[in-house]
């Protein structure tokens, strides 16, 4: 079973995050619920403000799809925009002076994961944090709220329901009342 952060958890990474880089990276990553090399490939022009959506191209799969920008990340991001100056990847680095590794400007896989570990470690997380936990709680925490498993799967980018059903295990749901159709029914038709 995947490992998944509570709604605190998250908070607590998020307010620990010392690099303005880094918050934006674990707020994407959680917000969107992307995978390392989606938040890798991640292009200033792939974000779209306006239409509170960013653009995933070439997700697993070889998919693009499009996902929901909150209006607290889009703050952040433009701030973080206006001081990183990035050129084309959104977590990019200078390419001067760096050997080995990507050759063009993207933060490394390893950067990545290494910048999730040391949020994670600063904000006294005991659970074992990695990219792929804010991914699982971003799906978690969806379907907590109340989103359709369909809805959650599109947003992932699942080939498969049966990928996306592990949230079913995972997530606390309130039990619902039970109730007849018929019930629904007569309370919307059966009044006239």
């Amino acid at each position: 079973m995947p490992v998944v952060l509570s709604k605190q958890e998250v908070w607590q990474m998020l307010s620990s995050c010392k690099l303005l880089k880094h918050k934006m990276l674990i707020g994407i990553l959680y917000g969107c619920g992307l995978r390392c090399m989606e938040v890798r490939n991640l292009r200033l022009c792939d974000l779209d403000f306006d239409r509170k959506q960013l653009k995933v191209v070439q997700g697993k799969g070889k998919k693009d799809r499009y996902l929901p920008l909150s209006e607290h990340l889009i703050r952040g991001l433009k701030k973080y925009i206006e001081a990183e100056n990035p050129k084309n990847y959104l977590f990019g680095m200078p390419r001067e002076g760096r050997a080995g590794g990507d050759f063009d400007s993207r933060y490394s896989q390893r950067g990545v994961q290494w910048a999730v570990k040391q949020v994670s470690r600063t904000a006294k997380i005991l659970k074992e944090v990695s990219v792929h936990t804010l991914r699982h709680s971003f799906a978690t925490h969806l379907l907590e709220d109340g989103m359709d498993i369909l809805s959650i799967k599109n947003l992932l980018g699942h080939e498969s329901i049966d990928t996306t059903l592990v949230y079913l295990q995972i997530a606390q749901l309130s039990p619902q009342k039970l109730y007849s159709p018929l019930d629904i029914l007569f309370s919307e038709f059966g009044k006239k």
